[in-house]
């Protein structure tokens, strides 16, 4: 039964939602004019108050003109996505909407303006009130500029095709006693009311149309073509045009399927059978598509590709050529459908457009290839046999996708607005979380109710502004059960469900086994029953808030098995079965795996994968990394890394013991406990080992698309060194031991990133603290500009070496940080590597370091693309010394920031550097080979 709360809200939103029934009528005659790529607009809007309130002013979705400026909310959340072209296209790449004008059916100027906070929105004031039953005209003319393309997949290409999508002026939809007022973010949302359409299309001769709406008619005049196109009840159309628009039509007894849907190697029978199943299948399962015909286009497919899919090489073709086309087709077709008829907000309530789309596509790969892995034919081939990757059902996927985020502590409700996501949950995790969380309830549910509910809801939603409850209400009408533990716990939280066996006790006849519920999260439960690999019995259990009791037979069985068909998004399947096997030695026995793999949560798994590294003194070394890091996260891990030196013909490597400490819905989200080991070589024939235990403790503030990281590192660095010749610098003891405290805070997006960094070190020769700013700024007229600022002093020292002091143009790494290929180096190649590092200079001084006090500023502004000029100032004081200002400038190569840059040094405090003996030696290069380090740049855009 329903709560009394939730009973209420519902009631009331299905109240407020539900006022607007009928649409409003829109009369378009557009001028397109190529070379410009503008779109002149004249149009009329039929706006009918079918509230009950007196309306003083309306709200118009102008989301053309979100393109207009690198600020608006569009421009700000591509920065927030690291995406790189918006920022530095040209303005008449962009598009927006200008020269509007809006008069009333008087012909008498109306005011407007644009929404504060929200430039895409135009409040219009009418010049008397609407009330409840009236209707009032107003005409619109204004300019559309037509954006490049290679931003959303919106918009013109270098071909002069276009692809339209809200490009012309529309009514906001209308609910909770207001306008829905939100911007475009590339999220496919659009909050359109209802409205009737005639579209009035001239197009030069050379250039062709077509549309999702209805084709009324097609004339030619002097110099145009004159399409002419309307629709009923939509939300929205697509409209495409081109000298060659490269679509197919299908056309079959429910509704004719335009399409461009790339795959080269099928037939058009061969794509003509399959498009019939699929329509067929939606038809059958939802209901009746309401419209003529709709299109499916490689652009729909590529803005929400089918992830898995798309990352494969095409060489490797683990899938049939139909079987992807197939997929692909699905995919879109289902969300086109979806989008184009079903009256809910898609940004409030996205989670059940996305749990229809991905339960419908998940029940389809069951009924039509039951058998198909995850991985395709490679699933057959024998020598992956062993890999759980390999053996998973196709659409297992959809977890293990949903708990890569749910292992990292990045989940999120699906109930959630959706551009509260972050890029991977709202494009993969959230779509898949809702899907799993549907095809949940049906399994615990039966009888299809599922299913009904969605063909319920969906002939509701046709006739009507629809929202969340009233799927909610169609869910809970199928069961006298309460539902309240699906839609608080699976839909609006992002609670862990985890439950594991205890105290297992057998008799002769039967089996006693405790359930343990892990997190006190109580939600229904499948147990099962194995024998001999087959399913014997399954009890969904309910109500497990303590521990439970369960007792079965034990002859039917030698397995018991929680959530063994992965029906529940379950935190931990690892301590989900017990074996009633007797003498059984271990619960998860051991299985090694070469590179990577799935967690399998029946065996203990350890992977082993060849490395090679390289250093100066060890030379290349290859070794063997035994691990057992799978693709999810586990709470504790374990890497070695034995290699052998080919130049000191020993071992070498390094080790780490991680445990994670996940803290859900806390700022403090996550501790990291963690020993780390390494042995190498610093110089020739001298080694050194390290030993450092630590401790993580990662903040994050309340909004997960916030790019802030915040974090605090305690650490105990012990370092044992080989004496040595070759080095200039020697600690008063080969051995030492140093306390390590750092807190950083630093917010970093594609415009500006900001970091502050503070240091302390405390060991018995001397304590040291530090600080370090850095400021980049990615300004509107795409000059970049890069400030650092360090101060570093000694608290107190008790050496008279250098060995610890702060190093000004080279990195003092005593504490064996940075991966240095030449660490001991003072001249040559490998001495010219350079770090971001205490003093940060890029010139060589006389003097090295700096043994009581250093402060300096490192900057650079961009010149043209990755071409910078560079200037670095400080002052540093060593002990029975003034203070000292040096400085240097020079030019920067800016190629990847962070990872791969070269710097030209120019002058100095020492005089012109560029016209000096041996100049190549003075050239620094900052390198990063480290793959783990390279990934940050392909992820900071997904989480």
């Amino acid at each position: 039964m329903k709560t009394p709360f939730r009973y209420l809200i519902c009631i009331v939103s299905l109240l407020l939602v539900n006022q607007v029934v009928a649409q409003h009528e829109l009369y378009l005659n557009v001028e397109l004019h190529p070379t410009s790529k503008k779109l002149f607009v004249q149009q009329e809007i039929v706006f009918k108050n079918t509230t009950k309130q007196v309306l003083h002013s309306l709200i118009l979705n102008d989301w053309n003109h979100a393109y207009s400026d690198k600020n608006t909310p569009l421009g700000r959340r591509f920065s927030d996505e690291f995406v790189r072209n918006f920022h530095l296209a040209k303005d008449d790449e962009r598009g927006k909407t200008s020269d509007l004008t809006i008069l009333d059916s008087e012909s008498l100027f109306l005011d407007w303006k644009r929404v504060e906070r929200h430039p895409d929105l135009i409040e219009v004031k009418l010049r008397k009130p609407l009330n409840p039953g009236e209707s009032s005209n107003l005409k619109l003319t204004y300019i559309s500029y037509i954006p490049k393309d290679k931003f959303t997949k919106f918009g013109h290409n270098d071909s002069g095709d276009m692809y339209l999508k809200n490009w012309f002026l529309t009514p906001s939809r209308y609910e909770n006693n207001d306008f829905v007022r939100y911007s475009n973010l590339n999220l496919d949302d659009i909050p359109n009311a209802q409205f009737d359409v005639q579209l009035k299309l001239k197009l030069p001769k050379n250039l062709k149309s077509f549309s999702d709406l209805n084709t009324s008619g097609v004339s030619e005049e002097e110099i145009h073509m004159v399409y002419n196109y309307s629709g009923k009840n939509r939300n929205d159309f697509n409209l495409f045009i081109g000298q060659q628009l490269n679509f197919n039509s299908y056309k079959n007894s429910i509704v004719d399927v335009v399409t461009n849907l790339k795959e080269n190697r099928l037939s058009s029978i061969q794509k003509a059978v399959v498009i019939d199943r699929i329509v067929h299948y939606v038809n059958t399962r939802v209901g009746n598509y309401p419209f003529e015909k709709i299109t499916v286009s490689q652009v729909d497919y590529e803005r929400n590709p089918f992830y898995g899919l798309n990352q494969l090489p095409s060489f490797i073709s683990p899938f049939p050529d139909e079987f992807i086309f197939e997929l692909k087709f699905l995919k879109t077709y289902l969300n086109n459908f979806l989008q184009n008829t079903l009256q809910i907000n898609h940004r409030s309530d996205s989670w059940v457009h996305d749990g229809i789309q991905v339960y419908l596509m998940m029940q389809y790969i069951d009924e039509n290839y039951p058998e198909m892995k995850m991985m395709g034919t490679i699933s057959k081939m024998k020598l992956l046999k062993s890999y759980n990757l390999t053996n998973v059902d196709f659409n297992e996927q959809y977890s293990y996708f949903y708990m890569l985020m749910a292992r990292k502590n990045l989940d999120q409700p699906i109930g959630n607005p959706k551009n509260s996501f972050i890029k991977f949950n709202e494009q993969i995790a959230g779509k898949y979380r809702a899907g799993l969380s549907l095809k949940y309830l049906d399994n615990f549910l039966g009888n299809n109710s599922v299913n009904q509910s969605i063909a319920e809801f969906y002939a509701v939603s046709l006739e009507k502004q629809t929202d969340r409850c009233d799927f909610e209400d169609l869910l809970q009408e199928k069961t006298p059960k309460s539902l309240d533990w699906f839609f608080k716990t699976i839909i609006n939280s992002r609670d862990i469900i985890d439950y594991k066996f205890k105290d297992l006790k057998k008799s002769k006849d039967s089996v006693e086994i405790t359930l343990k519920n892990k997190t006190g999260i109580t939600v229904p439960i499948p147990v099962y029953g194995i024998k001999d690999s087959k399913v014997v019995f399954k009890n969904w259990i309910e109500n497990v808030s303590t521990d439970t009791v369960l007792v079965y037979p034990r002859n039917d069985i030698d397995k018991l098995v929680i959530n063994y068909k992965n029906e529940v998004p379950e935190y931990n399947l690892r301590n989900n079965w017990k074996s009633t096997k007797p003498f059984v030695i271990t619960n998860r026995p051991i299985k090694f795996n070469l590179m990577k793999d799935l967690e399998d949560p029946f065996y203990n798994q350890i992977l082993y994968v060849p490395t090679i590294s390289y250093n100066l003194y060890d030379g290349l070394t290859p070794g063997l990394r035994f691990h057992n890091k799978t693709i999810l996260d586990k709470p504790f891990v374990f890497d070695l890394n034995p290699a052998y030196s080919s130049l000191t013909h020993s071992l070498v490597g390094n080790f780490g013991l991680v445990h994670l400490h996940n803290r859900r819905n806390h700022n403090l989200y996550q501790i990291r406990y963690s020993i780390n080991g390494s042995y190498f070589h610093y110089a020739p024939d001298a080694s050194y080992m390290k030993l450092t235990p630590m401790a993580i403790l990662r903040m994050r503030p309340s909004s997960f698309r916030d790019n802030r990281k915040e974090f605090f590192v305690f650490r105990n660095i012990f370092v044992n060194r080989e004496q040595n010749d070759y080095t200039i610098l020697k600690p008063d003891n080969d051995s030492y031991s140093i306390f390590n405290a750092k807190y950083i805070n630093t917010r970093t997006e594609l415009r500006d990133h900001f970091s502050v960094k503070s240091d302390l070190q405390l060991a018995s020769m001397f304590g040291k603290s530090m600080i370090e700013l850095e400021y980049r700024n990615l300004f509107d007229n795409n000059r970049q500009l890069n400030v650092r600022f360090f101060a570093g002093s000694f608290l107190y020292r008790n050496t008279n070496s250098d060995f610890y002091s702060f190093g000004i143009s080279q990195a003092n790494d005593y504490l064996f940080d940075y991966n240095l290929y030449g660490r001991s180096e003072t001249t040559g190649f490998f001495s010219q590597q350079y770090v971001v590092a205490e003093g940060g200079f890029k010139s060589r001084f006389d003097d090295s370091f700096a043994n009581q006090w250093i402060t300096s500023i490192n900057s650079s502004i961009n010149i043209w693309n990755w071409i910078e000029v560079y200037g670095d100032a400080g002052v540093y004081k060593n002990k029975y010394s003034s203070e000292k200002f040096i400085y240097n400038s020079g030019i920067r190569l800016n190629l990847v920031t962070d990872y791969f840059e070269v710097y030209f040094p120019v002058h100095s405090t020492s005089g012109w550097e560029i016209g000096q003996k041996n100049y190549q030696e003075h050239i620094r290069f900052m390198i990063t080979l480290n793959p783990e380090i390279l990934v940050g740049l392909f992820t900071r855009k997904w989480f």
